[in-house]
């Protein structure tokens, strides 16, 4: 259903409009449900195996969840302005919440694992300097977003938030393309103490996820990129298709990818690992004050044999 306003034409190329076709209700209530699902999923897991640190990703998941719930409200009016700025800004911003979480999987991998020495940057760093730039992404494409939202009042604002949003979205790309070499050197110089760790250090299968989910992203702001860059008449915005295959699907993916192997498994992995060093020194402390105390002990007794000798 289309406003009974006047509007200008889905074709006219000069014209700004939100959308250039009828959006589907059908494929926005189908993500919507999936969306749900893995939100729900990734939720009971986090709170199960207490990995606090996948909170960043369940918010992502959940603005995929909240987005197409918007385009479900976009394809009963395409012309509704608070529909369109909510899946607009949530699709945006989502994935950058999910690359958060991928940056501090890493690090986990590497304090697992005792790996810091073959990382490009130190662990503590890490995650730091990567969530730091994903930030950085974040903010400049939520204001871009914001900025080309008005855009239907003031025409001027299409271009400039479609040049904030092409900036922030490079700032992505730089970050997560430097983090996907810097996760690659680590595995390569350290491949030799890496495959010696006992089975129970499961690290392998972590790491892959994290190239794979990292893959997706990638695609996915390559795809955003280009999207921007052909602007409002472009023809990646001129068919919904796009949208669904190079964003809806590589999301959920990686939604789901990190259901199968929740990271939250390095988390208990990590904390089994610092338990037993805690036990290791308490059990070494203990150890040694024995000696002192057996030692002390054999040091008075052959003081009272030599005052037991005097008085003979």
């Amino acid at each position: 259903m289309v406003s009974k306003d006047h509007h200008p034409a889905l074709d006219d190329p000069n014209a700004f409009v939100y959308y250039r076709y009828a959006p589907s209700l059908a494929a926005a209530a189908i993500f919507v449900a999936l969306f749900g699902i893995s939100s729900l999923l990734h939720i009971w897991q986090t709170w199960r195996k207490k990995s606090w640190f996948m909170t960043p990703f369940i918010i992502g998941a959940l603005f995929e969840f909240v987005g197409y719930i918007g385009r479900i409200l976009s394809s009963q009016d395409q012309w509704d302005r608070n529909a369109y700025i909510i899946q607009t800004l949530l699709l945006l911003l989502g994935p950058a919440l999910f690359a958060a979480t991928i940056y501090m999987i890493l690090g986990r991998i590497i304090l697992l694992t005792d790996g810091e020495k073959f990382s490009l940057i130190r662990r503590t760093w890490l995650t730091k300097i990567f969530v730091g730039g994903d930030v950085l992404s974040f903010v400049i494409q939520g204001a871009g977003g914001g900025v080309m939202s008005s855009a239907d009042k003031n025409p001027g604002n299409m271009k400039k938030g479609e040049n904030m949003i092409i900036g922030g979205l490079f700032v992505q790309l730089f970050f997560f393309g430097f983090f996907v070499v810097t996760s690659a050197v680590f595995q390569y110089r350290g491949r030799a103490h890496l495959n010696k760790l006992p089975k129970h250090i499961v690290w392998k299968k972590h790491i892959y996820v994290l190239y794979l989910t990292s893959t997706f992203i990638l695609i996915r702001s390559v795809f955003r990129v280009v999207e921007y860059l052909q602007g409002n008449n472009g023809e990646l915005l001129r068919k919904e298709v796009f949208l669904y295959v190079f964003d809806a699907v590589l999301m959920l993916a990686v939604a789901v990818s990190m259901n199968v192997v929740h990271p939250g498994d390095l988390a208990i992995l990590i904390k089994q690992k610092l338990e037993s060093a805690y036990s290791t020194d308490s059990s070494a402390i203990a150890l040694d004050d024995g000696r002192r105390g057996v030692s002390q002990g054999k040091d008075r007794a052959n003081a009272d044999e030599g005052r037991y000798s005097g008085h003979v």
